[in-house]
């Protein structure tokens, strides 16, 4: 494909943590100035990764050599986006200027706002970071910035429950690093280069090869939620600001189903991993992720947990996805990436709008809350439905091409694990909007109209909207991502 030079990746990236350390000198003069300059901080960071879209959509590859390091090693500070890496940073930088805003009314009565404003920002560069460099040592550093950052978000709430969950995260988060930089520093050992720029680093199956990629599998499938590299994630998220968990769970888990990719398609081939029967480790983990993710949300009643349970199970589908290596089932991956981080987004929002409001996080607590607070439970149910898969939403969309793809791979018995997960999803989430719409309390009239101010209202609105609009809409911007991130990784033109 061809390249050109563009610093926007470089800004993309660089931006947010420059403004982490202006972020944090302000705030000392004044919280609004401090609170503004997040806001406007996630908004440019956003413009800047849409600007990239006229290069991309040409079918051009954006480098830009910021330095050289080591350039023997393929390691010479190289900002690279291809479509793969445009797709994931535009869902990234979006949902983090969505939650960004929100965080002003909900974070406005809570302790600590001066370390978590310039800690939401650094994090954002650190994950743009990741999706926008150009080789595997790169990667790792970013990665690596973004996961011990962001431990500060879990423990914000400073309780015991959140330093528990914390101090797992954090041991999980150094498991995870060490076993990627081993997978790097294997890659170079075989291949001679950790550059992105290629296709098949490795290509002979030997035993050094083998502990690479489960290196590499325990690097991104701890990051990923895969079992059973998953224990932290039910602890972490719920004890997390919900900003912070709709961001944990709706970009930064992508940011391990992005490292697989690259692995399965820069580090390695398709063709090599099928031959060798590698790839069937991701598939069965998958399917177990599905499956365990969903049936143990059933058994949970804090709304949060459920949610971070069900978000396990929603990243098996983009794993099973990867692992299939058919068109159909990586645009169905690929475009689960942009939906789940919709739809969670807006699921996490709305739980902290809800603890907000009513200090309530037990699921049974909450009959007759649909009429008190009424737009931010039509959001809830919107994305809920489509997190269930019910067309026209975003989630069946998706679901629909994994589904396919299954088929297409000759392996119907995944069509029957994704009708189980989304019949398990449809058993833990219609009973909050039943009880939200039609419980005792609502039945009985006892609620009062106390919506969220207007600052939170508006993610979630969005949020919702675009549920609805990306699975309807002719013109879906996000599916069109997918298809040619799939035509690119399928067809060879990394």
């Amino acid at each position: 494909m061809e390249k050109t030079t563009s610093i926007l990746p470089v800004f993309a990236a660089l931006f947010p943590m420059v403004m982490t350390f202006v972020i944090y000198y302000v705030q000392r003069e004044s919280t609004k100035l401090r609170n503004n300059l997040s806001v406007l901080t996630s908004i440019i960071t956003f413009i800047s990764v849409v600007a990239m879209y006229p290069i991309i959509a040409d079918g051009k590859i954006i480098v830009f050599e910021l330095f050289e390091v080591l350039p023997d090693m393929g390691i010479v500070g190289t900002f690279r986006v291809d479509i793969l890496s445009f797709c994931l940073a535009l869902v990234a930088s979006f949902v983090w200027m969505l939650a960004t805003i929100f965080s002003i009314d909900y974070m406005s009565h809570e302790h600590a706002q001066n370390r978590y404003y310039p800690t939401l920002i650094f994090t954002l560069g650190a994950c743009i970071g990741i999706f926008v460099v150009g080789d595997l040592f790169s990667f790792f550093i970013f990665f690596e910035l973004m996961s011990v950052i962001s431990y500060v978000l879990v423990v914000h709430e400073e309780s015991e429950e959140a330093l528990k969950a914390g101090y797992k995260y954090i041991i999980m988060t150094i498991i995870g690093g060490l076993s990627l930089l081993l997978g790097v520093i294997n890659t170079y050992e075989i291949s001679g280069s950790v550059s992105l720029d290629q296709i098949g680093l490795i290509t002979e199956p030997t035993g050094l090869a083998l502990a690479t990629f489960i290196a590499f599998l325990i690097g991104f499938g701890m990051k990923a939620g895969m079992f059973p590299l998953h224990v932290w994630l039910p602890d972490a998220h719920p004890v997390a600001p919900a900003p912070a968990s709709a961001l944990l769970s709706g970009v930064m888990l992508k940011t391990g189903a992005y490292g697989l990719i690259r692995v399965f398609y820069n580090v390695f081939t398709p063709e090599f991993l099928q031959e060798t029967g590698w790839i069937m480790i991701v598939t069965v983990l998958a399917v177990i992720t599905i499956l365990l993710g969903s049936a143990v949300a059933l058994t949970q009643f804090d709304l949060k947990r459920r949610l971070a349970y069900s978000s396990i199970g929603q990243m098996g589908y983009i794993l099973l996805g990867l692992s299939l290596f058919t068109h159909t089932a990586l645009v169905g991956a690929v475009f689960h990436i942009f939906a789940h981080a919709i739809m969670k987004g807006c699921l996490f929002i709305c739980a902290g709008a809800i603890i907000v409001k009513t200090g309530q996080r037990d699921i049974r607590e909450l009959s007759g809350i649909g009429f008190k607070m009424p737009v931010t439970m039509i959001a809830f149910t919107t994305a809920c439905l489509a997190m269930i898969g019910i067309p026209p939403l975003n989630g069946f969309l998706s679901k629909w091409n994994l589904a396919l793809g299954s088929l297409e791979a000759g392996v119907p018995l995944f069509v029957i694990v994704l009708l189980i997960s989304s019949l398990l999803n449809g058993l833990y989430y219609l009973p909050i909007i039943i009880s939200a719409f039609f419980g005792q309390e609502a039945q009985e009239k006892k609620f009062k109209f106390d919506e969220v101010p207007f600052k939170m209202l508006l993610p979630i609105t969005i949020l919702a909207l675009l549920c609805l609009i990306f699975g309807v809409s002719p013109i879906n911007l996000p599916f069109d991502l997918s298809k040619l991130a799939a035509d690119m990784l399928l067809g060879g033109g990394i």
